[in-house]
């Protein structure tokens, strides 16, 4: 059988390294996306005999991503692949604080790694691969506070729900098109991961609802990183994955 592709960014650590071991286990084709190279997952990929390429990168400068994204795919074979797959999965929490005290390099980084990078990334995607006669899916990892702001949160809040609505965009391009890609924006739910650590560890002057977050944690509401990408990539196995474009793992 012909190899799946998938192109995952943040691909290091948290819920992206256990999607990255999990896709790999599964004998899946597979470029990570992320400033640091993982060391596990080249040992993973030699195990189960899976390809594996990881790219290096600082997504807050994302146009050279997409860029490679693009050439990698035009030297590519349109038939080597059954599925291909782009997981953007990659965000950043800046120092949490109001805006109006936040520090402007760091708001702007997290929109440029949360925003940008996923819309330079999917562009790239959509127009190298058009004309490929294969299913292409687009998985844009959200977060219910796109849907729902908290204060001191207004750059990632922005940044998750600037991702639902230009994945709704997205939608309504791709169904135009004889082949057109589907793409969800998919919550994954509240995991344990370094994210929950910062905003749990955050002052209350500085983020209200840090005791919220330290409940969370206390009950063992968190899910972990290897059941949340777990359910990610089964969401993509659903046969009418894209057809609900704003999604949530626990509204399945």
């Amino acid at each position: 059988m012909q190899p799946q592709l998938y192109i995952l960014t943040g691909g290091s650590r948290g819920m992206g390294l256990a999607m990255a071991r999990q896709l790999l286990a599964q004998g899946h084709s597979l470029i990570t996306i992320a400033r640091t190279r993982n060391a596990e997952l080249d040992a993973l990929a030699s195990q189960h005999s899976a390809t594996l390429e990881q790219w290096q990168h600082d997504l807050a400068d994302p146009a050279p991503a997409a860029l490679q994204l693009k050439q990698w795919f035009a030297a590519c074979q349109s038939d080597r692949f059954s599925q291909l797959v782009l997981i953007n999965n990659a965000g950043v929490i800046p120092p949490i604080a109001p805006l109006s005290e936040s520090d402007w390099t760091a708001v702007s980084q997290a929109l440029r790694v949360g925003l940008e990078a996923p819309m330079l990334l999917t562009a790239a995607f959509l127009k190298a691969t058009q004309g490929w006669a294969v299913p292409r899916k687009v998985l844009n990892v959200s977060s219910g506070l796109g849907r729902r702001a908290l204060a001191s949160q207004a750059t990632y809040c922005a940044a998750k729900a600037g991702m639902d609505n230009f994945s709704l965009s997205v939608a309504l391009d791709e169904a135009q098109k004889p082949n057109g890609a589907k793409i969800c924006a998919l919550a994954p739910g509240v995991i344990d991961t370094d994210m929950q650590v910062q905003l749990r560890s955050a002052s209350a002057q500085a983020f209200p609802d840090v005791e919220r977050f330290a409940q969370l944690k206390a009950s063992g509401s968190l899910t972990s990183a290897e059941e949340a990408g777990a359910r990610v990539l089964g969401w993509l196995e659903r046969p009418d994955f894209g057809q609900t474009v704003i999604a949530d793992v626990r509204h399945a």
